[in-house]
């Protein structure tokens, strides 16, 4: 940062999944970046386990998915639900419900050796204590963190980023406004052993509430207990075991009371969401931004994709090829897609945790997904590939592709078979040539030090593909289309323009 003593060019604050995966995305981009996180290690609690399949397409879209253990493919599961009524999800093109059993453990520490193998510079032990005047017009953002041994320090950089949770001090230091409604009911959550349960994968409904159980191990169940009518807890109170068997059998009249809990945790119905994504130079993502009713490993996906959105975004400002308004995209495109996962995770709520009151419409809901059209529609919703950014200004030619994810498919070229998401681990954009068009090729030499231009065909797939009769698209880092084309070049040079500035 010309003409200040910058100790970095970010400062991300938290280390979970929406922070860790940030600061790769920022390294991979050249962004220098420090991620400051008040833990000294990871608590091995896993609240999430597993992520919706857009999020698996955006670890895959950087390499990730092998790190997981389970191979290129994660185990996926084509039967999904919505509020507890389950349906098949494949009724949509390229969906499912997402990766199962990969608890946020294993998630975060994934993510942080891949930051740490980029050259993030990851603090634990550090917290985050005030932030400086200035930061809504100034040159940089100055902050105050307590280190590791306790002296507190400043820290300067051009960026600060808040993934730092739902009670998140950055996002309370800068002003945000994080309206939304409170919590009126508290839920427990616990790891537990030395107990016989039987699985309730998808929860079921009795007297008193609703309770999920299910096997992580041969030892080890994962049990959610949801009371009706139990007023929200007070966060900052320790819940303990016994409340949560007590629950437990209030509902199912089971005794749990002699197992061992690995760890408790309570959660709430509470639903926030920052009135806006940017201040200055200040920027939420994760749980900072949003936060709502667990259901279907949302929160974590979502978080990942605000990370993936944000990164390259910034790196370019950092490096000096953003072109105008490009930082501003990232609230335009992400607030809509978390105000969408407010909305289904509220719906979902009532539908799954509501007592008698909310039968009819569980009986509803049993009706209506036997239809296809709905089917689609509640799949895009819940594994977020309905998502498509409104792109704001003309982008050429319309095409069902814009603004939305590039599919995953496969391309055949002079080197054999490449999936898509190989062409964007490097985290840079891709010009995707496939009608060996030379003025493709020519309209986007200019931005060769940013965008790579890969010539090949589509592997055609036994589905109507969205791909048909597309001789050339734009893609951005984060994966998702900026400009497609079925007929000529015209359009790529500006839309190149607009997304990673001027032409060298």
């Amino acid at each position: 940062m010309a003409g200040t003593a910058a100790d970095t060019d970010v400062i991300v604050v938290g280390a979970g999944p929406s922070g860790l995966m940030l600061a790769g995305e920022l390294r991979l981009g050249g962004a220098r970046v420090v991620v400051i996180e008040k833990l000294a290690e990871p608590t091995g609690q896993s609240r999430g386990l597993g992520f919706t399949a857009r999020a698996m397409e955006t670890f895959d879209a950087r390499g990730l998915l092998p790190r997981f253990g389970q191979g290129e493919t994660l185990e996926t599961s084509p039967m999904g639900h919505f509020g507890g009524t389950q349906f098949d999800f494949t009724v949509l093109q390229d969906a499912h419900f997402g990766a199962r059993g990969i608890p946020q453990g294993q998630t975060e520490a994934v993510l942080e050796a891949w930051a740490s193998e980029t050259g993030a510079d990851i603090r634990r032990g550090w917290e985050f204590v005030s932030l400086a005047d200035g930061f809504l017009d100034g040159p940089d953002v100055e902050i105050t963190v307590r280190d590791a041994e306790g002296a507190e320090r400043r820290l300067r950089a051009s960026y600060l980023v808040g993934c730092d949770g739902g009670a998140s001090r950055v996002r309370k230091a800068a002003g945000f406004d994080f309206p939304g409604t409170d919590a009126t009911q508290g839920m427990y959550l616990a790891d537990i052993t030395g107990v016989e349960l039987r699985p309730r994968f998808l929860g079921e409904r009795l007297r008193n509430g609703m309770v999920m159980s299910a096997p992580l191990t041969e030892d080890v169940w994962r049990i959610i207990v949801c009371p009706d009518g139990r007023p929200a807890h007070d966060r900052e109170r320790t819940v303990t075991y016994e409340e949560v068997a007590a629950a437990w059998q209030d509902i199912t009249g089971e005794d749990i009371s002699a197992g061992r809990a690995d760890w408790v945790s309570s959660f709430t119905n509470a639903t926030r969401q920052a009135s806006e994504y940017r201040r200055g130079r200040v920027f939420l993502a994760g749980d900072a931004a949003h936060i709502h009713l667990p259901a279907g490993g949302q929160g974590l996906s979502t978080g990942v994709q605000d990370a993936a959105n944000l990164g390259w975004k910034l790196a370019a400002a950092v490096r000096g090829d953003a072109p105008a308004g490009l930082l501003d995209t990232y609230h335009a495109e992400r607030h809509p897609a978390g105000r969408r996962l407010l909305m289904n995770t509220r719906a979902q709520g009532i539908v799954y945790l509501g007592g008698a009151e909310s039968e009819p419409l569980r009986e509803l809901f049993g009706e209506l997904v036997r239809y296809d059209d709905v089917k689609r529609h509640l799949a895009g919703i819940v594994s977020h590939l309905d998502i498509r950014y409104d792109l704001g200004e003309d982008t050429g030619e319309e095409h069902a592709l814009l603004g939305r994810r590039m599919p995953p498919r496969l391309l055949v070229g002079p080197d054999g078979e490449t999936p898509v998401a190989r062409l964007l681990h490097a985290g840079r954009g891709v010009v995707l040539d496939l009608g060996d068009d030379p003025a493709v090729r020519r309209a986007a030499a200019g931005h060769r030090d940013r965008v790579d231009t890969v010539t090949a065909v589509a592997k055609p797939t036994d589905a109507a593909d969205s791909l048909t009769g597309i001789k050339a698209l734009l893609i951005r880092p984060d994966g998702y289309v900026a400009w497609a084309s079925a007929t000529s070049a015209t359009g790529l040079a500006p839309a190149l323009e607009r997304w990673f500035g001027p032409a060298r």
